[in-house]
């Protein structure tokens, strides 16, 4: 879907990953801490513009050692669609990657085949379409020449629905990785695809979204927000703190509705649900969350890369700019 912002040949990603480590390096090595402690089950990361996120992508995604990673993407034209209530699955037997074809695993179809019908459709236009994916496939396979993936979007759902479907697809990853035999964390792990707030008075289709203004401690008020929101869903997770995820982000009478502009204010919750469900299915214990880092395309600063037949897809300033968040979960 998008070739401009996200690599698609293995010498643009050669190149962004040299750049983040010569250009980027302090940043980061400051956020690598998490890489050695053993392999995530579980990542929020988010899927902007390479040249924007920068070093956030290896920083968050050099925490998967798993094979097989489901992805939880944002299901952004998903009104266009009239979808909602329902995860959505593709059929692809491959995706096209820097590093050649990526695999679907076969596990996708061993969940699908564990759900109701009517909780997720298989729906190759919204996932041909849909962007919060892609952006994540090409680091998990710089890392991993032979990972498999398994992409479900995840469009506009009440907190409600969420807990009902999650908990159905933790019971079919669960009673999945015992079939074959697989852990979780060394052989299968989640990546939840989410920018952050989407901030400023300009260039939004006509909505304002300077929710502290655009004076000069915008961005700190803008920040301290943000990480209030990341605390949350930090440390022992719960589906009551979950549920202030979604209180923060989601109008509290129109589900359909921002209330602070996360893109993942569907899939952070379902994905977070399944995952600490899924959690208490095999130990009995809840999830734990600790954040690797947040920047911005306001202030991050960005790497290069016309020179690789790349560039930014929206402008950086300070009337409009996007965050990025980035949490690891054991």
């Amino acid at each position: 879907m998008d070739t401009v912002g996200y690599a698609s040949r293995a010498w643009q990603m050669d190149s962004i990953m040299a750049r983040i480590k010569r250009i980027q390096k302090k940043e980061y090595q400051s956020h690598l801490k998490f890489e050695n402690t053993g392999a995530a089950k579980v990542v929020i990361c988010p899927h902007d513009d390479y040249s924007y996120v920068g070093y956030l992508y290896p920083a968050t995604l050099s925490n998967i050692k798993a094979k097989t990673v489901l992805i939880f993407g944002v299901a952004h034209k998903a009104k266009k669609l009239n979808l909602e209530n329902q995860l959505i699955f593709d059929s692809y037997d491959y995706w096209e990657a820097p590093y050649g074809k990526v695999r679907v695993s076969k596990m996708r179809n061993e969940i699908m085949k564990k759900l109701p019908e009517n909780i997720y459709q298989v729906n190759d236009t919204m996932q041909a379409i849909e962007h919060s994916v892609e952006a994540i496939v090409p680091f998990l396979q710089y890392f991993n020449r032979d990972v498999q993936i398994i992409s479900v979007l995840v469009p506009y759902m009440s907190f409600a629905r969420m807990k009902e479907i999650s908990l159905m697809l933790s019971k079919a990853i669960d009673e999945t990785l015992n079939g074959e035999g697989l852990k979780w964390g060394d052989d299968f792990a989640m990546v939840i695809s989410s920018d952050a707030v989407h901030y400023g008075d300009e260039d939004w289709g006509g909505k304002n979204f300077a929710f502290f203004g655009v004076s000069c401690t915008s961005y700190v008020d803008t920040k301290a927000h943000e990480l209030d929101i990341m605390q949350t869903i930090a440390g022992r997770i719960t589906p009551g703190k979950i549920k202030r995820f979604t209180q923060y982000t989601v109008d509290d009478y129109d589900y359909k509705k921002y209330k602070w502009t996360w893109c993942g204010r569907y899939s952070v919750p379902l994905g977070l649900l399944t995952a600490n469900y899924l959690k208490e299915m095999r130990d009995g214990t809840a999830l734990r969350g600790r954040v690797i880092g947040y920047t911005s395309s306001y202030k991050n600063m960005p790497l290069p890369v016309k020179d690789l037949n790349m560039d930014v897809t929206a402008p950086a300033y300070d009337h409009h700019w996007v965050g990025y968040a980035a949490i690891r979960y054991d």
